[in-house]
């Protein structure tokens, strides 16, 4: 199982090598993070010892039940799942440096008052729903500018960037579309330019498009299945919650 990981992540990093040559970009400047649901702290470890260090939940739960197997080993740990704003209290108990999945004031001032009374800081990304499907969380596209703005004014909350989930389809072009709506906000927001806002990142792509995330300006690609095998759950368990705040 060790050497299928490590196997797994050479091909990955490859991967990505490829297509950053392919597009003109500096491999350095995409950043592989591992996501780990549904995956024990036993199989994460192996991958964090191999080198890897960026690391992402998208359940509260799963962060409560790895942290003290994962703690000892050095890595960076983001939440990419839907955040629902009791949940607040618990995710700043387990370092998570950055929360790419910010979608909503509502969430935003919640978090920002829980930092505030524990005088912490946290990174954010802001989550659009770039693919306009229902069943996905994250701003409507026409209005995160205005989501980035209202979050600026939180001092708790420093934004990186943005993310999103492209639609789940084979047809490439249709993907490329969501990946290249995101680009395109980003630098509507850079070109605003909103005190205290970095643009920096563009969390998208995954195990089956992340060539075409990077082609289109990913720094972050999101990889689980293709690192550690098919899981139990098929990924609307994850992404297609109910809507409860």
């Amino acid at each position: 199982m060790n050497e299928e990981i490590l196997r797994n992540i050479a091909a990955i990093q490859e991967r990505i090598n490829n297509a950053c040559i392919t597009n003109n970009r500096d491999p350095n400047e995409v950043k592989l993070l591992l996501a780990t649901k549904t995956v024990p702290a036993e199989r994460i470890k192996l991958a964090l010892q191999a080198g890897q260090t960026l690391i992402a939940e998208n359940k509260v739960q799963e962060l409560r039940e790895k942290y003290e197997a994962l703690k000892e080993v050095p890595h960076t740990n983001h939440f990419i799942g839907h955040l629902q704003t009791n949940k607040v209290k618990d995710i700043l108990k387990y370092n998570v440096a950055c929360i790419q999945s910010l979608d909503r004031l509502e969430l935003a001032e919640k978090l920002h008052q829980r930092l505030q009374f524990e005088n912490k800081t946290i990174e954010v990304l802001i989550q659009v729903n770039t693919s306009y499907e229902e069943s996905k969380f994250g701003v409507n596209p026409d209005r995160a500018s205005e989501l980035v703005a209202q979050v600026s004014q939180l001092n708790t909350l420093k934004i990186k960037g943005l993310m999103t989930i492209g639609l789940f389809s084979a047809e490439a072009e249709k993907v490329r579309r969501c990946f290249r709506l995101l680009k395109t906000i980003q630098q509507q927001i850079i070109a605003q330019k909103i005190p205290d806002v970095a643009m920096e990142e563009l969390s998208m792509g995954m195990s089956g498009d992340l060539e075409t995330a990077i082609a289109e300006g990913a720094t972050i690609v999101r990889v689980g299945t293709a690192i550690f095998g098919q899981r139990i759950y098929p990924d609307s368990y994850y992404w297609n919650e109910t809507h409860s705040r």
